[in-house]
């Protein structure tokens, strides 16, 4: 019987790439099955993925209350299920769709990390949950007021920090992380910054007064000596001293909000607020978006302006029908 050799080859070359894609699936599914440690790989890694500050420390959080999950329920890999699993988990501790989103951009940050490492073979795939635009809630003149009067009684350069932050937007931890170097006559940079993004934004006549008052407190920088806590505390005695005890959003966070709000009110482009803030998407900007109610005026007054010329060219015509 006549062998066909060319038939014999493909079929052996078939054999062959069905074994080898097997060896692949295997490979695949060993590497799968390990047993991932979260805290082992932020031991590894946190270093490089995160700067040291309160946004690590609360990555760090994120990723142990994941891996006491994973010990609880005894999960050795995690994949597309297990990620399902967490956001029921958070949203039955009452979690928004906003703060499930940090803990898991926290733990896929890591994740992804792993992978390149090929401590991992592939990462589960997780769609990021609709956030709802919360109400923003800024303070009023009056409040402002209020609030850093009673702050300057207790400590006067936690209330000189109250008006520089109020007047450049900048994050609490951005503020006391700055150098003196990173002022520049009427400029300040913020290198130091939740998106990591470097940004330089112009000084208000106040913010400039309340560097200069507090210049010689510390060879650091501006806001070197104040800790954290202690502004805290005083904020918080402030708060209730003004009658804002029962008030979730009375923060020292909202001075970013009343800096944002009031340069969308005064009529400043949503691309520059975006860019002053340093906002990483302009949706999260957008959320001042309603408070710009004149340029909504604006629309209405070039709408009719574009159907002023419209309008008085029927009414000629319609008077000269008439006349005829």
């Amino acid at each position: 019987m006549k062998t066909d050799v060319y038939s014999d080859s493909i079929v052996d070359l078939d054999h062959y790439i069905l074994l080898y894609n097997h060896s692949l699936i295997d490979e695949r599914a060993s590497k799968h099955d390990v047993e991932i440690d979260l805290r082992r790989l932020w031991t590894e890694h946190s270093g490089a993925l995160w700067e040291n500050g309160r946004h690590k420390n609360s990555c760090r959080i994120f990723i142990d209350e994941i891996a006491l999950f994973l010990d609880r329920h005894r999960i050795k890999a995690i994949d597309d299920a297990v990620i399902d699993r967490l956001v029921g988990y958070f949203r039955e501790k009452g979690n928004r769709n906003s703060t499930i989103n940090r803990k898991l951009a926290a733990l896929f940050k890591l994740l992804k990390k792993a992978e390149r490492a090929g401590q991992i073979a592939r990462l589960p795939t997780y769609l990021r949950l609709r956030e709802r635009n919360a109400r923003v809630r800024f303070l009023t003149a009056s409040e402002e007021a209020a609030m850093f009067a009673a702050i300057e009684r207790r400590n006067p350069d936690h209330a000189r920090l109250c008006r520089f932050l109020v007047d450049t937007g900048a994050r609490v931890g951005e503020a006391l992380a700055l150098k003196w170097n990173d002022i520049h006559g009427d400029t300040v940079t913020f290198w130091i910054t939740k998106s990591g993004r470097s940004r330089s934004v112009p000084l208000t006549r106040r913010a400039r007064l309340a560097l200069a008052a507090i210049r010689r407190s510390d060879p650091k920088g501006p806001f070197a000596a104040i800790a954290y806590q202690n502004f805290k505390y005083d904020w918080n005695k402030a708060r209730v001293e003004c009658g804002f005890a029962g008030d979730p959003n009375m923060v020292p966070h909202i001075l970013r909000h009343t800096c944002a709000s009031r340069l969308v009110q005064a009529g400043i482009d949503l691309r520059r607020v975006q860019t002053f803030l340093g906002h990483q998407t302009i949706q999260i900007t957008i959320r001042y978006a309603h408070l710009a109610t004149n340029d909504l005026d604006q629309c209405a007054r070039a709408l009719d302006a574009l159907q002023e010329p419209k309008t008085a060219a029927a009414a000629v015509k319609l008077d000269y029908g008439k006349t005829g």
